[in-house]
């Protein structure tokens, strides 16, 4: 292995002087990750299933996924807070549950209609969780995390003129990102 300019190759753990990319794509990706604080409460789940059934029926898991793309991947509600719900729900008279093929399928009773309609001001769930905001920063983060890739193969692999070459691409880069957040 080729390893100028300090070891932009090696991984954390080799100690050598260049880890410090491997452990600055470590802490960037971290940056973008998932968040403890999509955690949603109770009321959170129950809007996003009646804003769900109010569009189409579905059934628990079509809910689960529909929840998790709608929100960017952001909020994922877990089996054990949805399938509650649906029963309370039903038991509420607001959807009712149909079995076909073995799976059940929910729906909106007019009760559960008139309800949806009361509170139609209200933003839908997961866009509090972030929805768009976290499929902006997902894409910047595989971007970032690419380029990190990028420059590691170039300290592996390339001649020093190349190396150079590549860090002055890298402090461009940087400094533009900095002037995109300085302009109005």
């Amino acid at each position: 292995m080729n390893d100028m300019n300090g070891g932009f190759g090696r991984r954390p753990g080799d100690f050598g002087h260049g880890s410090g990319i491997w452990e600055a794509m470590e802490q960037f990706r971290s940056s973008f990750g998932p968040r403890s604080s999509t955690r949603m409460n109770r009321g959170d789940v129950r809007a996003g299933i009646l804003a769900l059934l109010a569009e189409a029926p579905m059934h628990g898991y079509q809910i689960i996924q529909e929840i998790e793309e709608r929100s960017g991947g952001a909020w994922k509600p877990s089996p054990g807070s949805v399938y509650p719900t649906l029963q309370l729900l039903t038991d509420e008279g607001l959807i009712i549950a149909e079995t076909s093929n073995g799976r059940k399928t929910y729906s909106l009773t007019e009760a559960g209609r008139e309800a949806v309609d009361a509170d139609a001001d209200r933003r839908a769930p997961w866009e509090s969780a972030g929805g768009h905001e976290a499929a902006r920063a997902s894409d910047l983060a595989k971007a970032g995390i690419e380029l990190a890739q990028a420059a590691a193969q170039v300290g592996r692999t390339g001649s020093p003129d190349q190396v150079k070459r590549a860090v002055g691409v890298l402090q461009d880069a940087r400094r533009q990102l900095y002037s995109i957040l300085a302009q109005d």
